[in-house]
């Protein structure tokens, strides 16, 4: 194979680790809205479908991994950023500042009860 062939043809899924399982599933569900897709068998491992993502929410020390919150947002598409903001403030999250305006999209930065760092963005450039 030559280098300028990828090996790589897409994502498959990301993880999201979380220290309450019950809590994170909850919140991916009931708060965000995403579907439930796969559960990791009888372990702490539910993922869920963001589109073109899907997003495996994991309770990492059953896996012998160290809890580390994702700081990097996660960017969920949404047609109308202050819309879906105002939902979602109803549903009892709390956003970090203002909507930002790139120039290229709007977006609006929040966190799980974890503290991963997710998004709210619309590319309308």
């Amino acid at each position: 194979m030559s280098t300028s062939t990828s090996l790589v043809t897409g994502v498959d899924f990301t993880i999201l680790p979380t220290k309450d399982f019950d809590r994170a599933v909850d919140f991916y569900e009931n708060v965000l809205g995403l579907e439930k897709s796969k559960q990791w068998g009888d372990m702490p491992g539910q993922e869920f479908e963001a589109g073109n993502l899907t997003i495996a929410v994991v309770q990492m020390d059953v896996f012998g991994q160290e809890f580390s919150p994702h700081k990097s947002p996660i960017a969920f598409r949404v047609d109308d950023v202050a819309a879906a903001r105002e939902e979602l403030e109803s549903r009892g999250v709390t956003f970090r500042g203002d909507i930002i305006d790139s120039g290229v999209c709007h977006q609006a930065i929040f966190e799980d009860p974890d503290g991963n760092v997710l998004d709210i963005h619309h590319r309308y450039a």
